[in-house]
């Protein structure tokens, strides 16, 4: 690893040198993208200058420990075990900053919930999920807007998609994707019997145009009346549009705008993320013998959670961790969860790159 942060500091005096070169100032492409690598290993740099400075406060301790003085081999002493410590933190620190970071960690994201088993109660809970993730957003600072949703008569959602956009977005809710569980009371049980039904969310990062090139002639598209619960039609003038990507058999509908351009443009985000996400899948399915074990984009038909009303605990089975305040998860306080889901991975990280401590 040595080796590996003498080179790292290498690339970074270069790059000091580069983007003070009148060549590179004067192309503001390479500009940037010099500016942006140099920015990524400063803080590796300065951490690796840290770390060689204790390295040789400790060989001056080391040295005072051959004294024969008792009293200055003792403060001596305790001052090397100080400074193995600090060294260690550091070297800790260097080691998640080397972790690759995920191409996707800085993108916004297009969540799709969908009711699973259980009827209308399933649907129910996939609105009740929805708020969740509203409630986080919020306190989190971040924009949501629906794209496309379906409710029933009872008001849940048959399948709501929406992006959110922010600050880190994917990194904190990459683990949402999978299935969720509720076990509670229906509103819609009147004997009071305790009902077990499911909601499944995907979380795609969103694509840009650079990122997923459709060709036009690759699609189908289809305009129709906009409907609302029951089927009813609730506009007379068609605006819903159905997009079908004929290679992958993908489609997309969006019903929610008034305008087709507006219901275009949004199946349009969804199929580019639907088919970032596909093409993401097939990489990792070719290279399955060395993917790294991690939790963040997890099988969709995996069960994640289970939130436990009559005991007020949500339980993440990923890493069998129960919280017992399932009435402010349910209003967006995820924090406790993500924290611990983010912990998890970068343990699994260090330990995949760097090997057990």
């Amino acid at each position: 690893m040595i080796d590996r942060l003498e080179k790292t500091v290498e690339r970074y005096n270069e790059l000091s040198r580069l983007l003070s070169d009148s060549s590179v100032i004067s192309n503001p492409e390479l500009f940037k993208k010099y500016s942006i690598e140099y920015k990524e290993l400063e803080p590796i740099v300065n951490l690796y200058i840290k770390y060689k400075k204790v390295e040789l406060e400790i060989k001056g301790v080391q040295e005072l420990l051959e004294t024969e003085d008792p009293e200055l081999q003792e403060l001596s002493q305790t001052e090397l075990e100080h400074l193995e410590e600090e060294k260690e933190r550091i070297l800790n620190e260097i080691k998640i900053l080397l972790i690759p970071k995920d191409p996707y960690e800085g993108k916004n994201i297009i969540m799709e919930i969908r009711a699973g088993v259980g009827g209308e109660e399933a649907a129910l809970f996939a609105k009740d999920l929805y708020k969740m993730y509203l409630g986080y957003a919020d306190k989190m600072g971040w924009r949501v807007e629906i794209l496309d949703s379906h409710e029933t008569d009872l008001g849940g959602f048959k399948e709501v998609i929406f992006s959110v956009s922010g600050k880190d977005v994917y990194k904190h809710l990459k683990y949402e994707s999978g299935v969720h569980r509720v076990q509670r009371v229906p509103e819609t049980e009147a004997s009071g019997r305790i009902h077990t039904s499911t909601a499944t969310v995907a979380v795609l990062p969103e694509a840009e145009e650079v990122d997923v090139q459709i060709n036009p002639d690759d699609l189908r598209i289809d305009i129709f009346h906009a409907s609302g619960h029951g089927g009813q039609n609730v506009q007379k003038v068609a605006t819903a549009i159905r997009i079908i990507h004929k290679p992958t058999g993908i489609m997309v509908t969006c019903q929610d705008e008034r305008s087709q351009l507006q219901n275009k443009i949004k199946a349009m985000r969804i199929l580019r993320a639907r088919l970032l996400d596909l093409y993401e899948q097939q990489k990792e399915q070719e290279i399955t013998s060395t993917r790294r074990a991690q939790i963040g984009r997890g099988n969709r038909n995996e069960r994640i959670r289970t939130y436990n009303f009559p005991q007020g605990r949500v339980t993440d089975h990923r890493i069998n961790l129960s919280l017992y305040n399932l009435p402010e998860i349910m209003e967006g306080n995820l924090d406790e969860l993500v924290n611990a889901l983010m912990e998890n991975e970068r343990a699994q990280l260090l330990e995949e790159y760097f090997g057990k401590s």
